[in-house]
């Protein structure tokens, strides 16, 4: 058992103990290049890299090397900008690594960032806003479709059109996903909520709160737009503070309540029910 593990374990390391250090595969050149040679891709969808997952790989590096190449173009003599791969080369570099081993494959400019999103995205290595900028530049500068880019990068057309809505929500609760204080479910619901002062006002409370997706698509439902009204007119008969009531009220009775205020301060709660039964969970509900 150990025998077969040790040989398994050998991975790509075995294949650059080859004296020409270089094999073909399929399309491409797998070999080692100096690390100092590299150039970092310009067109690099991943935004960020968390420190804590770096120095995983640092360490991981330095005990068993780097497993898995990074891919790399060639730009001239002996000079080679990156592909894919940008975290393993950061964790080389600070690992002391000289020499990285590197699939080189001939890329035209407009393939860069499709290569790199492809990559990516297949080893779940990007947030769901890096993902979405970064489709979001392929279409503008490359002039290509959702469809073409769903087939290129194993998505249907509706996956790639929910990625780019995201790019349409408040700055702070694009950070907030990025950050995974909300889900993608979560996001997709605050989209339906065009004014981005409302969508904040709501992912303050999904947070505080902590709103489930089903209990955010029930207190959203109070502040959707019509193609023809502005946002902040829909729920005027309310102020903020019983709007904010209303939308607790929903979520307590997993229902649309209407809570009605009149001038002379007098005001009613609707709870409204469809059979005996629900009459009577809502009395539970109460009497809890």
């Amino acid at each position: 058992m150990n025998k077969k593990t040790n040989r398994l374990g050998r991975g790509i390391a075995s294949i650059f103990n080859k004296k020409d250090n270089t094999i073909i595969d399929n399309d491409s050149i797998i070999t080692k290049v100096e690390i100092h040679s590299i150039q970092t891709n310009p067109y690099q969808p991943r935004k960020g890299i968390a420190n804590k997952e770096l120095n995983e790989l640092i360490e991981s590096i330095k005990s068993y090397g780097l497993i898995q190449p990074i891919t790399v173009r060639k730009k001239g003599d002996s000079q080679y900008e990156l592909i894919s791969g940008e975290r393993r080369l950061r964790a080389s570099k600070i690992a002391g690594l000289t020499l990285i081993p590197a699939f080189i494959k001939n890329v035209k400019n407009n393939q860069m960032l499709e290569m790199a999103l492809v990559e990516n995205i297949q080893r779940e290595d990007l947030d769901p806003i890096e993902i979405s900028l970064s489709l979001q530049q392929l279409i503008k500068e490359h002039n290509v479709t959702q469809d073409y880019i769903g087939k290129k990068i194993g998505k249907n057309r509706s996956t790639i059109s929910n990625y780019l809505r995201l790019l349409k929500l408040h700055p702070i609760i694009q950070a907030g996903i990025r950050d995974k204080m909300i889900t993608m479910g979560h996001a997709r619901t605050l989209i339906n909520i065009t004014d981005k002062e409302i969508q904040f006002s709501l992912y303050q409370d999904v947070i505080k709160y902590k709103y489930s997706v089903r209990e955010t698509e029930l207190i959203t439902k109070n502040y959707k737009q019509d193609s023809t009204i502005k946002q902040k007119k829909i729920n005027n008969r309310l102020s903020s503070d019983f709007q904010k009531l209303e939308d607790q009220l929903s979520v307590f009775f997993n229902k649309k309540i209407k809570l009605k205020i009149f001038k002379n301060g007098n005001g009613k709660i609707e709870v409204p029910f469809n059979s005996e039964k629900k009459l009577d969970e809502i009395i539970k509900l109460l009497q809890s």
